[in-house]
């Protein structure tokens, strides 16, 4: 008799111990889950562009092999593919295999991000890319991005024409309409594709002729402060025979200057 109770009690024990040891991994499963839920909460999440279904390596991207789904935005990748831009991977081959729902990267695609190549393909035949100095309130405040328009002013000291070996200053436009390439060096307009951020560049870079292009390199050895003034992209105006400004232009036309911005531009009938 005694024989066979030890193995009956030794099977009680046993299923005991696993119902115990069920329900205590429960308790952690669930706290672990709550855990995880908690730190999650609130968490900011973003939408990406992932894969419908598996796409091998080496496949020319359709609309169809794309899905858009939304990830938490602390596991995002820097390269990754937003849907803003899922129209510019249709068409272009796979690097390397990408699996169903996972998100896409620049880095999966043949050529990568365009923003990644290179300011040389932005320059237009004929013309040229050319950095200047410029930064802080020269460059309006730092808020002039890639592909703006841009007016370029600049300050010289020149001999004067009317007192012999004195020396003064003149402010005149050199250049008008042009478009910026790059600020910094950040060449996309797009938010997700630039490195720096606001107002942190020193330098602009502009697309000119290569007369302009000397004109520019002249001006900046004259030690002259060149400062840009930001244009509406829609306005393609041309202003003729702008005055260079010295002290005695700037006290004569001040009257006359103001007299237009009221009555053409705040349309202010009874401004003399």
């Amino acid at each position: 008799m005694k024989q066979k109770i030890i193995p009956i009690i030794a099977i009680i024990i046993g299923v005991l111990a696993f119902v115990l040891t069920a329900q205590y991994l429960k308790r952690k499963n669930e706290d672990l889950q709550k855990r995880w839920d908690a730190l999650y909460a609130g968490a900011e999440k973003m939408a990406v562009v992932v894969a419908a279904h598996d796409i091998p390596g080496g496949s020319v991207i359709q609309r169809d092999d794309l899905r858009r789904a939304d990830i938490f935005k602390s596991s995002a990748h820097d390269r990754i593919v937003n849907p803003a831009e899922a129209n510019m991977i249709v068409g272009r081959k796979t690097i390397f295999e990408i699996k169903s729902q996972k998100p896409i990267l620049w880095t999966d695609i043949v050529g990568g991000s365009p923003s990644e190549k290179g300011l040389a393909d932005k320059v237009k035949p004929g013309m040229r890319a050319l950095s200047i100095s410029v930064s802080g309130a020269a460059a309006v405040s730092g808020m002039v991005r890639p592909n703006d328009r841009i007016d370029v002013l600049g300050t010289f000291t020149f001999p004067s024409e009317r007192v012999v070996g004195e020396m003064e200053a003149v402010t005149l436009t050199v250049l008008q309409d042009v478009t910026v390439l790059a600020v910094g060096s950040d060449i996309s307009r797009h938010p997700s594709q630039r490195t720096r951020r606001s107002g942190s560049y020193s330098t602009v870079t502009l697309e000119v002729t290569p007369r302009e292009a000397e004109l520019l390199v002249f001006a900046e050895q004259m030690k002259g402060r060149l400062v840009l003034d930001l244009r509406n992209p829609t306005d393609l105006s041309y202003e003729e025979d702008l005055p260079s400004v010295d002290f005695e232009q700037l006290q004569s036309v001040l009257p006359d200057m103001n007299r237009y911005r009221q009555q053409n531009i705040r349309h202010k009938r009874n401004a003399q």
